[in-house]
């Protein structure tokens, strides 16, 4: 059976916009295009795409996963095994989590105090901080050095009541968004939240000129991370929230 688009969109659980950038950068092709320009997927576009599904849940990059599935020497059998012992990790890691959060709840009723080691059990904070590192250099490569450490020196000097204030700014400005968003991106109420989410990055981490904030927005389409993120907030989030943030950038000395 040969799927379209659509239909391999609604099998699998990831969106259209996602088969057709793997597509344009040849990481999965369609097996054929028909007559009416339909792209059809068959058996074997459908074990590549489950390979690359496989690949992005232990953290590859697509371009790693092209190269991967490209190379010659790529053993699909020997590939399935390597994932399936990367995942047991992981499960064998939520576990650990889930036993944590377990004897947490139990010491704070009043059970067994916990020891420090426990109280941190399933964590691998050398995993976490590699996970900083990876993209603290991809903020480094867009925005440069001083941006970057601004950003992330005034981030870590924030409290919890602190985050409990900018995450609320953020909620309710996301909240206006989505509740005017069938009005279209240059919805007065939409821009207006689309100007104070600006503002916050500039009060909060650095200052946001209008290129950086476009640039921003853009990521929102081309950046799958950015775009998995908005898209499961509401389906069309991402391209409207680039559309709103060109709106309000565009519009800036015209006051529009």
């Amino acid at each position: 059976m040969a799927y379209k688009v659509k239909e391999l969109a609604d099998l699998v659980g990831v969106s259209v916009r996602t088969l057709h950038h793997y597509d344009e950068i040849g990481l999965l092709k369609p097996g054929e295009v028909s007559a009416a320009g339909y792209r059809l997927y068959a058996a074997q576009e459908l074990e590549r795409l489950q390979q690359i599904l496989f690949f992005r849940e232990i953290g590859f990059s697509l371009q790693e996963i092209k190269d991967t599935l490209d190379s010659p020497d790529f053993d699909r059998k020997r590939a399935l095994a390597a994932h399936k012992e990367i995942l047991l990790q992981k499960k064998q890691r939520l576990e650990d989590i889930i036993d944590t959060v377990n004897k947490t709840i139990a010491s704070i009723e009043g059970g067994p105090t916990m020891s420090e080691k426990e109280m941190f059990g399933g964590f691998d904070m050398k995993q976490i901080q590699d996970h900083k590192n990876k993209y603290s250099k991809e903020a480094r490569e867009r925005y440069g050095d001083e941006i970057v450490e601004k950003a992330e020196k005034k981030a870590d000097s924030y409290s919890q009541d602190d985050w409990a204030k900018i995450n609320a700014r953020q909620e309710a400005n996301m909240k206006q968004i989505l509740d005017n968003m069938h009005n279209g991106p240059a919805d007065p109420l939409v821009q207006e939240a689309i100007a104070d989410s600006r503002q916050a990055i500039t009060d909060y981490y650095y200052d946001c000129t209008p290129e950086i904030f476009r640039g921003l927005g853009d990521l929102y389409v081309l950046d799958e991370r950015f775009t998995e993120f908005y898209e499961k907030i509401k389906p069309g989030l991402a391209e409207f929230m680039r559309d709103a943030m060109h709106h309000y950038v565009d519009n800036l000395d015209t006051g529009k």
